[in-house]
């Protein structure tokens, strides 16, 4: 059966970093024979599309954003040959792969950049941006405020300055430049010949640079893009780009051209405002948000997230907005990095299990592609004390053995320490004792992707918010050909009720799909709920 190429629709997407994951050769490292080994958990688990992070050849001064061979694998995680099994082994399970395309910078140990800064007249010069005068673009912002001065650095070897939108060891390409264009469709096609399903576009607004303008969101960046997409089209008919570009939902549109640019893109400022909702216990940061976000076309999807490898980003929000997450969610100054907070699921949650499931039914059933980071099945928690945003990226925890059963190497030698607090450490919170307990938080959210799959509405089914008395609920209706669902999220801790209006659902009848019960048929008067303290319902109407 030909596959179909509307897959990302309905996908559950899991993000990790291989080193992370598993290390099968023990030097501290998770890597890919490891990441192999671990694919039946993530079968069991009923994810059904992997996005790994980084994993090129990198001095890993950013966790391998900084790369410095585009076609090589970082030894660390093994060799080509390991990626293409575990593609392989992916494939066989009914697993798709993403992986990174870093299309903005390399490392400045990259030999492209090498070459670019000991001669002038070298044809890799104009790989990159340089300039004598550090003025130039002047009405750009600097995304790594907290590290960076400047978007330009002096460079002592060319006696020029070099412009970087993250950090100044990774020199921003030149996409003015032919060159570099096709230098980056070449590196598309080479990995897309290995048999990974798509590309997450890394930081894309940033590629082109024009005076006077805030070098994001270019119609130069556009025209590339929709480049990238028809060479990508031209190959392949079933793979995907999803664009990572933290901008508010209008900004974002454009992303998706006409169909012709990227299949799925990222709903940045919906994911702040899902932390909002529940702390300040009303639907507003929600539905206003999802008014503002326009439409777009029948083939696109947004990706939805709660939680990443990165900071939670508070840069599409107000600064009144900031203040407040910040004053909720990171009243310990270590926990804000940039200008957002770097903390995983739990520990933002207080480990509320109540909460995270509410979470997580927000997650699973707005519109849109739902993206598990690795660990928050389990509620894993962090460690701010580490550098940068290395405390969400701590080792899986696999069980209570010395180093979560992650490695046998001395502790020392981990690429990072494991979660040993009392709360969330290995002894407490790991895959093997939660397998082994049907209550735990490792099986409920197995049993919401289960039902999430039953229903092709979550992922390709139309929205419709229902207008009612009580601010702490959050409704809506999704649609899609003959299914039609109610989902009813409680976002106080104290139980509410709710009538919704419902008569044009006169006659149906509510089945509640995680136990499927029957509740009252729905008649001509308000429609009566009840709910605990962050509960939810996920109902399908049933024509009796």
């Amino acid at each position: 059966m030909p596959a179909d190429p509307l897959w990302y629709k309905d996908a559950i997407i899991y993000e990790l970093h291989v080193k992370t994951f598993f290390d099968s050769n023990q030097n501290g490292y998770g890597d890919f024979p490891g990441l192999t080994q671990k694919l039946d958990y993530l079968q069991d688990l009923g994810i059904n599309c992997i996005w790994l992070l980084p994993f090129y050849k990198t001095p890993l001064k950013d966790d391998g954003y900084d790369i410095s061979d585009f076609y090589e694998v970082s030894p660390e995680y093994g060799t080509m040959r390991d990626f293409q099994d575990f593609v392989n082994e992916a494939h066989r399970r009914d697993i798709k792969v993403l992986i990174e395309l870093v299309l903005n910078h390399t490392s400045d140990q990259h030999p492209w950049f090498l070459e670019s800064r000991f001669s002038k007249t070298s044809k890799k010069r104009d790989f990159y941006v340089w300039t004598d005068d550090p003025k130039k673009f002047k009405d750009v912002r600097i995304i790594f405020s907290d590290t960076e001065q400047s978007n330009w650095t002096h460079d002592p070897v060319s006696g020029q300055y070099y412009w970087h939108r993250f950090f100044s060891h990774q020199p921003d390409l030149n996409y003015d430049n032919p060159e570099v264009q096709k230098a980056m469709m070449e590196i598309l096609t080479f990995w897309l010949n290995t048999g990974v399903d798509g590309f997450r576009l890394d930081a894309v607004p940033y590629l082109f640079e024009r005076e006077g303008t805030s070098c994001e969101n270019l119609p130069e960046t556009h025209a590339y893009l929709k480049k990238l997409r028809a060479e990508l089209d031209r190959l392949y008919k079933d793979k995907i780009f999803m664009a990572e570009a933290n901008q508010w939902p209008a900004d974002v549109r454009p992303y998706f051209g006409s169909g012709d640019e990227c299949h799925m893109a990222f709903h940045f400022p919906l994911m702040p405002r899902i932390f909002m909702a529940i702390r300040k216990e009303d639907n507003t940061p929600i539905t206003e948000i999802m008014q503002r976000t326009p439409v777009i076309p029948e083939s696109c999807q947004w990706a939805l997230f709660l939680r990443n490898h990165d900071e939670l980003t508070l840069e599409m929000v107000t600064q009144e907005e900031r203040d407040y997450m910040h004053r909720e969610y990171a009243a310990d100054p270590k926990a804000r990095l940039n200008l957002g907070i770097r903390r995983r699921l739990a520990p933002l949650m207080n480990n509320g299990r109540r909460q995270m499931e509410l979470l997580n039914s927000l997650l699973f059933s707005l519109p849109g592609t739902p993206v598990i980071y690795y660990g928050d099945e389990i509620g894993m928690g962090d460690n701010i004390h580490l550098g940068d945003r290395n405390g969400v990226r701590t080792p899986m925890q696999w069980n209570g053995n010395p180093n979560a059963g992650f490695s046998e190497v001395s502790a020392e030698k981990l690429y990072a320490p494991v979660i040993s607090d009392p709360l969330y450490g290995y002894q407490a919170i790991n895959v093997e004792a939660q397998s082994m307990t049907q209550s735990s938080f490792l099986h409920w959210t197995k049993r919401m992707i289960r039902v999430r799959k039953n229903f092709k509405a979550f992922g390709r089914g139309s929205i419709e918010f229902l207008e009612h008395k009580n601010p702490k609920i959050l409704a809506y209706i999704r649609a899609y050909e003959n299914e039609t669902l109610l989902i009813v999220n409680n976002l106080s801790r104290y139980a509410q009720a709710v009538e919704l209006d419902m008569k044009k659902y006169n006659g149906r009848e509510p089945v509640e799909l995680w136990g499927n019960t029957k509740f009252p048929k729905i008649g001509e008067l308000p429609y009566l709920l009840t709910l605990g303290p962050h509960s939810f319902y996920w109902f399908r109407l049933s024509k009796v």
